[in-house]
């Protein structure tokens, strides 16, 4: 059927009518990765415009030195991406005295390292007490923060960013526990998400509403998919006897999040932040050979690539 004018006219209003930061949007995509070369070189040649790297045998906070960070620094600018995060899970309050201060200690070497390295972000999970009341789980970690970590993000220019991970040391798994988590810090400007609608999605969550009343507090997120398997669902139930998996973790397009609501709740707010593929998707693996990535993990990286760039502005 022919556009007419009039059809052109009421497109172009619609366009109009968006709010300003959703005609404007456009985010950085990028992945998420051990720090290697290859790798970076990679995600350049793809077409990439972010990274998030991992804490790993390059970039381990108690053994990394300055000439190791200044060199990782270095291919990462001088490739053109955004390093956007460092990723580094600890239980910060671990119910141990002595492991709970071993892990701070870590933790803040770990700032200190991403401060060093340029990076905003350092993603984590937010710690926990398992079998304690939430309300002081909360309290525990409020304290820790206030008194371990916020004096190094403050030198090292570096905010904490909790990411869903429920099957980590983790309270920051969905809305309850964001909603205890940032009552009880308030306007601290050294917390906020790191938000991958996957993990709220297998919790059966609704990751879209999530991002809609939580968006201010999201300034990186992970793209990663899951896949709900249903005939193994609707005969072992979520806690199955065998302990046979019911889910997995996919592509972005994969599984069964609403990429499309997705994308618009973060266009609406004007999201400009990274958006990393979080590339867990077993069907592609295996992922790494030493530090460097396999072809079929490429091959994966690239089909979420297409996918995404139907979505997302380039």
């Amino acid at each position: 059927m022919p556009c007419t004018r009039r059809d052109i006219l009421a497109t172009l209003s619609a366009a109009a009518a968006l709010p300003a930061q959703a005609r404007n949007w456009k985010p950085k995509l990028g992945i998420l990765c051990r720090f290697s070369e290859s790798n970076v070189d990679f995600a350049r040649r793809e077409g990439f415009t972010s990274l998030q790297l991992m804490t790993d045998n390059v970039l381990d906070p108690d053994r990394v030195d300055d000439a190791t960070l200044q060199k990782v620094k270095a291919t990462v600018q001088q490739s053109g991406l955004y390093l956007s995060s460092i990723g580094e899970i600890v239980n910060h309050i671990a119910a141990d005295s002595s492991q709970r201060s071993r892990f701070n200690e870590r933790f803040i070497r770990a700032i200190e390292m991403t401060g060093k390295l340029g990076a905003p972000f350092i993603a984590t999970a937010s710690g926990t007490i398992p079998g304690k009341p939430l309300n002081e789980q909360v309290d525990e970690i409020v304290r820790v923060y206030n008194e371990k970590y916020f004096p190094a993000c403050q030198r090292a220019n570096v905010r904490i960013l909790w990411e869903p991970w429920a099957g980590g040391p983790n309270i920051a798994t969905g809305p309850v526990g964001y909603e205890a988590l940032f009552k009880a810090f308030g306007n601290t400007p050294y917390v906020g998400l790191q938000f991958d609608p996957s993990h709220l999605q297998w919790q059966f969550m609704d990751p879209v509403q999530a991002a809609r009343d939580f968006a201010d507090k999201i300034h990186d997120i992970h793209l990663k998919d899951t896949e709900i398997m249903w005939p193994v669902l609707r005969k072992t139930g979520i806690n199955p006897l065998t302990r046979t998996r019911w889910w997995r973790f996919r592509l972005p397009g994969y599984g069964c999040v609403d990429w499309k609501g997705f994308f618009t709740v973060m266009a609406d707010a004007g999201y400009q932040g990274a958006m990393n593929i979080e590339h867990e998707d077993e069907l592609y693996y295996p992922a790494y050979e030493g530090s460097n990535f396999t072809e079929p993990f490429k091959a994966g990286f690239r089909l979420a690539h297409e996918y995404l760039k139907q979505l997302v502005p380039a």
